[in-house]
């Protein structure tokens, strides 16, 4: 590791570094979704809809479009890890989006044209602990400290 580097990463603030931690983390879920083997009946994967039956880890639904997010995620949460201000706001703010996602995935009617991400029963419950935890890590590693 460089000098900068050393300085950099001992500069980083918890909640920066939480945020690199998920947005790296979104980023291999949308490598991983282009990758047949990893992601299951890779050949029956659609653009997006419902009609996608490619599935990660042959539990979560996925399409080009759905990993296209998950890439573009992770790429918002490195740049976003930037700042504790910035990182703070991705994580909750983001967290936030998943939570209303996974409502969506609730209404909606799976095999209908609304599912157009796509999601499934798994999806929608991922969705829910992933919006839960982004909220709790931006809450708990901001906190400021009184003493």
């Amino acid at each position: 590791m460089s000098t900068a580097q050393a300085r950099s990463a001992s500069h980083r603030s918890l909640v920066q570094t939480a945020t690199l931690a998920v947005g790296a983390v979104f980023l291999l879920v949308g490598v991983l979704g282009f990758i047949p083997g990893v992601t299951t009946d890779y050949d029956a994967m659609t653009f997006a809809g419902h009609e996608s039956d490619a599935r990660l880890l042959g539990v979560f639904e996925v399409s080009v479009l759905h990993n296209i997010v998950h890439l573009l995620f992770g790429i918002a949460g490195l740049a976003m890890a930037r700042t504790a201000s910035a990182a703070r706001l991705y994580l909750i703010i983001g967290g936030a989006v998943y939570l209303v996602l996974w409502l969506y995935g609730l209404i909606i009617d799976h095999d209908s044209a609304a599912n157009f991400v796509p999601v499934n029963t798994a999806d929608d419950w991922l969705h829910f602990f992933l919006g839960i935890g982004m909220i709790g890590l931006g809450l708990a590693t901001s906190r400021r400290r009184t003493v």
